[in-house]
């Protein structure tokens, strides 16, 4: 288990695929999680099933299941009815489970909940971190998605807009052939749209609900301070944050929140929240006695800031107090040649990228994701031809400037 949730959050599923064949074979591993704006949907196992399984599916599984319950039959999964096992834990992420069609029986849920209970703990813990990989890989997801969608809508509106202008056509005699396929085309396009809806409202908050989870979030940590803390909403009007930033403010708040309550005295915070169309603003301030240590603060914030291309302002006055102030853009910019093109990894390619990143050879690479040397050659090709550079340094250098970067594991002596 430690393996399984040490390793880089979008690669994830496969590692738990691989813990739990271990006693229970299966074809195909789906964890699905609203903490992941960007990837919402863990996979491994078989490509025809994973590649097309979709979120209304996951979320139709899910929503016949209690929380803390399991459910086994044939479901609607990866374009087709299939023999499914679905665990829903108990702080709502969902693990379903394609068994091998020789593989009788069911796992013992109470084993799987336990073991499932750490893997869904674990996303959730890194995801409230906001690491700056995690930003890098789901800002990249996110952008994908939204360019996906906006190119799929563009060509089927068109597509259903031109069948409707035919069919509504006074030259065509058949008149109830024509109000049948009328009716499907508007139906479709109605379908369309809002599906680009509904995913947006996977991927983004309101400005108002992450402030309040944000309260939330503070109130343990200053629950035993005499502190006041004034909050000044964001406007009710605001754009929606995408998830990642959202995350990534939150972050950020309470590192700033726990820099400041390090001080010998604090007992007045201010903390707000504003949007310009463009930006969120964030600025937290006090009336202490100015004593927080801005450097190391600063070097705290700093990759998290740099990998949403943001801004950060930390003053720090003996005597009058201190203010933080962030701003960051809620759009990607415009992506420089190689960054783009991060989204056609795939997750162990983004793995391998992160390790080239910190210079190291495929040797070293080999003996730390425990596979082949060879296979590790493999996946350096492949990425080089995706983000169409000559060498691993390039390679590295665009890892280094979106965050994915490989932090060394500890070994046993």
């Amino acid at each position: 288990m430690r393996t399984v949730i040490t390793g880089p959050l979008p690669d994830i599923a496969t590692r738990f695929s691989r813990f739990l064949g271990r006693w229970w074979p299966h074809d195909a591993l789906v964890i699905f999680t609203r903490e992941c704006t960007g990837r919402p949907r863990k996979v491994a196992g078989n490509r025809q099933i994973v590649d097309r399984v979709t979120i209304d599916e996951l979320d139709e599984i899910k929503q016949s299941i209690e929380p803390g319950g399991v459910v086994a039959g044939i479901r609607s999964l990866g374009g087709g009815r299939r023999r499914i096992w679905a665990l829903r834990d108990t702080y709502d992420t969902l693990l379903v489970l394609v068994p091998r069609p020789s593989q009788a029986g069911a796992p013992d849920p109470d084993e799987v909940a336990a073991v499932f209970g750490i893997v869904a703990t674990s996303i959730q813990h890194q995801v409230a971190q906001a690491s700056p990989d995690y930003l890098a890989e789901s800002r990249a997801a996110s952008s994908e998605r939204a360019r996906t969608i906006a190119e799929l809508t563009e060509v089927h509106e068109a597509t259903l807009s031109s069948i409707l202008g035919t069919l509504r056509s006074n030259d065509l005699d058949d008149r109830r052939s024509r109000i049948t396929a009328s009716e499907t085309a508007s139906a479709a396009l109605i379908t369309l749209r809002s599906a680009g809806a509904a995913d947006r409202a996977h991927s983004e908050e309101a400005v108002t609900t992450a402030f309040a989870r944000l309260q939330g979030e503070l109130r343990p940590l200053l629950r035993h301070r005499d502190v006041n803390v004034d909050y000044v909403d964001p406007p009710a009007d605001g754009r929606p944050l995408p998830g990642e930033i959202a995350h990534a403010a939150r972050a950020m708040v309470r590192a700033i929140v726990l820099a400041f309550a390090d001080q010998p005295v604090l007992t007045r915070l201010r903390i707000a929240w504003a949007c310009d169309g463009s930006n969120v603003l964030i600025e937290v301030r006090d009336q202490g006695a100015g004593k927080i240590d801005r450097h190391a603060l600063t070097r705290q914030l700093s990759c998290r800031i740099i990998t949403l291309r943001g801004h950060i302002d930390v003053e720090s006055i003996d005597g009058w107090g201190s203010r933080v102030a962030l701003t960051i853009p809620l759009d990607p910019p415009p992506a420089r040649p190689g960054e783009q093109l991060l989204s056609t990894l795939n997750s162990r390619e983004l793995e391998v990228l992160a390790h080239l990143a910190v210079g190291k050879r495929n040797k070293a690479i080999a003996a730390e994701l425990g596979i082949s040397e060879s296979t590790i050659k493999f996946h350096v090709a492949s990425l080089l031809k995706k983000l169409d550079v000559a060498n691993r340094g390039e390679a590295g250098a665009i890892g280094i400037q979106a965050g994915i970067m490989a932090h060394e594991t500890p070994r046993p002596a």
